[in-house]
């Protein structure tokens, strides 16, 4: 029985993105994997949809003995992205950044992460490095409040390298078992850390205020942001 296709349909989001996945999932075997997998970590930090975790976790499963160069090369190059991604927010924002935030659906969530770099400066760098927060949004945001670039930078490698050399280290030391565990636990257990690490600084804060703690967060409603 022939199947019959419908020239008028179009791909849906959802399935552009999984082409997308599997695009970048194919990487892991190319002969030259690492190269595809430092643009894939440069990409992502800037408007890339597709985080190079897998690409990574696939090439250190098949390499245990080189998992921690595949960390180091993803680290660096997903930081230098995030500089690239900085650079739009800082000088392309009105032409390209706002551009990007409705392309990736991160228009809303622009407000507030303005609020929260404005509010937590490296520690919110840091989480998003670390945590499933979009990187890309936090990268662009950081130039357009016009952050200061050595401390975006230092926390910038603070967050990817809490991850990526994670991941690493692990395959380095325990090899294929560890893959399942990776990836089951690895993301609670880098956000749980992380929350433990900053979560004394955002206490302190609000403890400071001199309201009892009461106050309400600003960056819950923040007010919407206008062109520079």
């Amino acid at each position: 029985m022939a199947i019959r296709i419908d020239p008028t349909a179009r791909p849906t989001a959802k399935s552009l993105l999984a082409a997308l996945y599997n695009w970048t999932i194919a990487k892991a075997e190319h002969r030259h994997a690492e190269a595809w997998l430092a643009v894939i970590a440069f990409i992502e930090s800037s408007f890339f949809p597709i985080p190079p975790h897998p690409v990574l976790g696939l090439m250190c499963l098949a390499r245990p003995d080189r998992a921690v160069r595949y960390a180091l090369i993803c680290t660096i190059a997903s930081v230098l992205g995030g500089l690239f991604g900085y650079a739009i927010g800082y000088f392309l924002y009105e032409s390209i950044g706002l551009w990007l935030l409705g392309l990736l659906g991160l228009t809303d969530s622009f407000p507030k992460a303005v609020c929260l770099l404005n509010r937590y400066d490296a520690e919110a760098i840091i989480i998003a490095g670390a945590t499933p927060i979009p990187f890309k949004l936090m990268t662009l945001t950081a130039g357009f409040i016009k952050m200061d670039l050595i401390v975006f930078t230092l926390a910038a490698i603070a967050g990817r390298g809490m991850i990526f050399m994670t991941v690493g280290i692990l395959f380095r030391l325990f090899g294929a078992p560890i893959k399942a565990f990776i990836e089951k636990y690895l993301g609670m257990v880098t956000t749980a850390f992380v929350t433990l690490l900053v979560g004394g600084f955002i206490i302190v804060g609000l403890v400071g205020g001199g309201d009892g703690g009461k106050a309400k967060d600003p960056c819950t409603n923040p007010p919407p942001i206008t062109a520079r």
